[in-house]
């Protein structure tokens, strides 16, 4: 160990950190010591975030390791946080040890440091706060793989003895993991602690694979159903905690999961854990909705607050959305919190009105906001005699910002119908609230009127390129003169940016801006794969030949959302390359999900897209 004496005799400046020379390090390693209790946490903080950055080490964190040691052992105010930085600082892949370049890394440096000073440690090991003893042993297990023959024994010895006899169950359950790491763990699936049987299960898991036996199932939905009440499961070396790892295996099969999921819930989903658990299922497998929603529904009456039931409609509107026929059970109790007068109702109503119940209208209409109007207009296109009128009542309030964009995306569900909506729609042109999708509304479907031409050759010469290259294609839409969009667009494509914001509004003008095909076809070889799918889409739009498309769309196809995307735009093209059909066989019968979504995120999932989009480019051949 070093103390704070010795810190003069780095070279720090010399050395980098996250932000530069790491020339900080010296005062902050000071800090630690001081009676300054602020400043001690805030140099915890920096240190954080300077010798490991977000997962990140660099030339500095090594030198470091000697002086935080000394720190944990004489700042006992931030021993349990600096015995935690020094973990995750030592975190490395037990593979890359046997690397030819391990030798020479900051990792292998780290470890060397953090294994010199490991002897004078382990009386932490003893300390009489738990969460000191749990941070040692994340210590302990950061370089259980390296640490030299002479030192594991001692090391070995006082974790058997913590396993032994620690008071507390979660602190046993720790050294059990330990153990693991140093391939000495006993048997311990019989143990009479819960905490311990929880461990020893979870690393039969991580030995064993899916799917998971039976018993061990049993015992993570028995043990695990109600979390050890302190706030310390700190990440282990690989920086994620016991319960997070544990979440991760259970998600790996989709049976064991939901199984776990429903026991936790029927003992009361403590921490919202079972909710969670059966959500991650969902998010990783296809086909789990119904009985992810069953589980959400039996997890309601154990909400604890309003903040967890917003949480859970907001999770329960997701998912069943991608349900054809939702439970009537489940669409009942939405009902009933939707009429309810709290912050809960407006999440009910919108689970409600994303399941199609029609009983969401009548509510919608009573208590209409933006995103509620949106998601009614597009899952009931057929009460466009309900929802335009107050839809126009909205926008004629001044609606502006994401309200007034939500707003006039719902009248597209409308098709010609929303035309009624024209003078509002006019005013939101006029007065810029919303005008980007306000002029893309007005160009599918209003009646041409000089006013309104006139404020949409206005809108072309905005600052903004987006409402420019908008209100020209729609000024092009209402007159049948192109020259005003392909001035506008020559301008844009030639001023280098992220063209592909603005190619994708080029569909309508079709063989009219054949003039902008030179620019479109350099894009074509662009470096950015959304300018090259973008460039691609126009070139067939103007055209009405697949040939130059077809290649550029095959080969951006993925599961990514730029592949998604192109995998869609080659649908509209009648083609499906022979090559891509291994791939797209793959995207239609795979059981896990290929495409993450977020549970707050608007209607469908990318997915579920992809699926869809892969079937159908199968049936063309």
């Amino acid at each position: 160990m070093r103390s704070p004496a010795e810190l003069d005799d780095v070279p720090w400046s010399e050395l980098d950190h996250a932000y530069g020379p790491a020339e900080d390090v010296p005062e902050l390693i000071r800090a630690l010591y001081g009676h300054d209790e602020e400043a001690a946490d805030e140099a915890v903080y920096e240190l954080y975030g300077n010798i490991h950055h977000q997962g990140t080490i660099y030339e500095a964190s090594a030198p470091a390791v000697p002086f935080l040691a000394h720190a944990a052992l004489h700042a006992p105010r931030k021993r349990e946080d600096l015995l935690m930085l020094l973990a995750v600082l030592a975190d490395h892949d037990t593979a890359a040890v046997e690397l030819p370049h391990w030798p020479r890394s900051h990792s292998a440096a780290i470890c060397g440091e953090l294994c010199a000073v490991l002897p004078e440690l382990l009386p932490c090991l003893m300390d009489p706060e738990r969460g000191v003893r749990r941070a040692a042993l994340r210590t302990v297990a950061a370089v259980a793989d390296v640490l030299p023959d002479e030192q594991r024994a001692p090391a070995i010895e006082q974790v058997e003895a913590l396993y032994a006899d620690d008071p507390v169950p979660a602190v046993r359950a720790d050294a059990l993991v330990v153990l693991d790491r140093f391939d000495r763990a006993p048997a311990a699936l019989d143990s009479p602690l819960p905490e311990v049987r929880l461990a020893a299960a979870q690393l039969a898991l991580e030995r064993s694979g899916p799917p998971y036996a039976p018993e061990l199932v049993e015992i993570l939905t028995e043990d695990g159903a109600e979390p050890d009440p302190g706030e310390d499961d700190f990440p282990w070396s690989d920086t994620t905690t016991q319960e997070q790892r544990l979440t991760d295996l259970l998600a790996q099969d989709p049976d064991a999961g939901l199984t776990v999921a429903a026991g936790w819930i029927d003992a009361g989903d403590i921490g919202s854990r079972g909710s969670w658990l059966a959500e991650g299922i969902a998010a990783s497998w296809r086909d789990k909705e119904r009985e992810v929603l069953s589980l959400s529904l039996a997890a309601l009456p154990h909400a604890k607050d309003t903040a967890a039931l917003r949480t859970r409609f907001r999770v329960i509107g997701h998912w069943i959305d991608l349900l054809p026929e939702p439970d009537a059970g489940l669409r009942d109790a939405l009902h009933r919190y939707a009429g309810a007068d709290d912050e809960t109702a407006e999440p009910a109503l919108l689970a409600l009105t994303h399941s199609r119940d029609p009983r969401a209208l009548d509510l919608v209409t009573e208590r209409p906001t933006a995103r509620l109007l949106e998601a009614a207009a597009a899952r009931f296109p057929e009460a466009a005699d309900r929802l335009i009128p107050v839809i126009r009542r909205e926008l004629a309030a001044g609606a502006t910002g994401n309200d007034g964009i939500a707003l006039i995306r719902a009248l597209d569900a409308f098709g010609a119908e929303a035309r009624a909506a024209q003078p509002e729609l006019i005013d939101c042109l006029r007065t810029r609230r919303a005008a980007i999708v306000a002029a893309r509304r007005l160009g599918a479907d209003a009646v041409s009127t000089p006013e309104l031409t006139d404020l949409l050759l206005e809108a072309t010469r905005s600052t903004d390129a987006s409402l420019r290259a908008a209100a020209a294609v729609a000024h092009h839409r209402l007159t049948g003169d192109p020259e005003t969009a392909l001035r506008a667009y020559e301008e844009l494509l030639s001023s280098g940016g992220q063209s592909h914001w603005y190619l994708s509004g080029l569909e309508p003008m079709g063989a009219a801006a054949a003039p902008l095909l030179p620019r479109i076809e350099s894009l074509l070889e662009s470096g950015h794969d959304w300018t090259r799918k973008a460039a691609a889409e126009a070139h067939h739009w103007i055209t009405g030949s697949p040939d130059r498309a077809v290649p550029v769309l095959a080969d951006l196809a993925g599961t990514s959302p730029v592949g998604l995307s192109a995998l869609k735009s080659l649908a509209t093209t009648g083609r499906s390359p022979a090559e891509l059909h291994p791939s797209l066989d793959a995207y239609a019968s795979s059981p896990k999900r290929l495409l993450t979504d977020t549970p707050f995120s608007g209607q469908g999932h990318p997915d579920e897209e992809l699926r869809t989009v892969a079937r159908l480019l199968l049936t063309m051949g």
